[in-house]
C-alpha cells in the first residue's frame, strides 16, 4: 500500500493571491494537500532555506544561484495619498510630480527618488506597509508600493494613483535548486496553467 504524500507548503508574500492555484491543485491532486503559508518578504528566502515552506510566490530579487525562479507577473507601482490629495485628479502621475512630498518609506525602496526629491525628509522610523499607510492617512506624507499592497491595506481615508516611472515589483514562483522533484514540478505545472490532461513539454 502506498504511503500518502504529506503535501506541499506554498508560501506567499503580502499582496500575492495564490488561491486560484490552490483551487486548481485540489482539482488535479485531491489526495495531496497544499498548505498556503503567508510569509513576509524579508523572510521568503530564509523560510525556503529552513524548510518551513517548499515553494514560494515571492517578490524578486532572490538569489538565483540557490533558487529556481519562474517569473509570474510584474506589478504596477502606485502612490498612496490622502483621499483629498491633488494627485487623485489624475489617472497616472510620475515621480517628478511628487518631488515636493514627504516619502514616508525608505527612499532606497524607490529608485530615483533621492535625485528628484525637493523636500527635506523627516526622520521616519522603519515601518510596515500598514503603518506607513496609516501615516499617509494622517495627511503627513506618501508611500509608493505595488498596487496589490495598496489594495491589501486600503483605507477609506486614502487613495492610490499609478506612477508611470515608479519601481516595478516582479513576482515569481521560487524554490530551492536542491529541492526539485516530481511534486514541485506538478505545482509548477499548475501555476503555469497546465491541466491534468496537458503535457509537461
Amino acid at each position: 500500500m502506498n504511503t500518502p504524500h504529506p503535501g506541499l507548503r506554498l508560501g506567499f508574500v503580502p499582496g500575492a493571491t495564490p488561491d486560484k492555484w490552490a483551487a486548481r491543485w485540489r482539482e488535479q491532486f485531491p489526495r495531496v494537500p497544499l498548505q498556503l503559508v503567508p510569509i513576509p518578504v524579508d523572510a521568503q528566502e530564509q523560510a525556503l532555506a529552513a524548510g518551513e515552506i517548499d515553494m514560494c510566490v515571492a517578490r524578486l530579487p532572490v538569489d538565483r544561484d540557490r533558487h529556481h525562479v519562474i517569473a509570474l507577473y510584474d506589478e504596477v507601482p502606485v502612490v498612496v495619498v490622502p483621499r483629498e490629495h491633488p494627485a487623485t485628479a489624475y489617472d497616472e502621475i510620475t515621480l517628478a510630480d511628487l518631488a515636493d512630498e514627504q516619502l514616508v518609506q525608505d527612499p532606497a525602496d524607490v529608485p530615483g527618488w533621492s535625485e528628484l526629491a525637493t523636500a527635506d525628509r523627516l526622520a521616519w522610523p522603519p515601518m510596515t506597509t500598514a503603518e506607513a499607510i496609516e501615516v499617509v492617512a494622517s495627511g503627513t506624507g506618501i508611500v509608493i508600493v505595488p498596487m496589490s499592497l495598496a489594495r491589501l491595506h486600503h483605507r477609506k481615508d486614502v487613495a492610490y494613483v499609478p506612477v508611470t516611472d515608479g519601481p516595478v515589483s516582479s513576482v515569481a514562483l521560487v524554490w530551492l535548486r536542491d529541492r526539485d522533484d516530481d511534486w514541485t514540478q506538478r505545482l509548477v505545472g499548475v501555476v503555469r496553467g497546465r491541466t491534468a490532461r496537458s503535457s509537461r513539454s
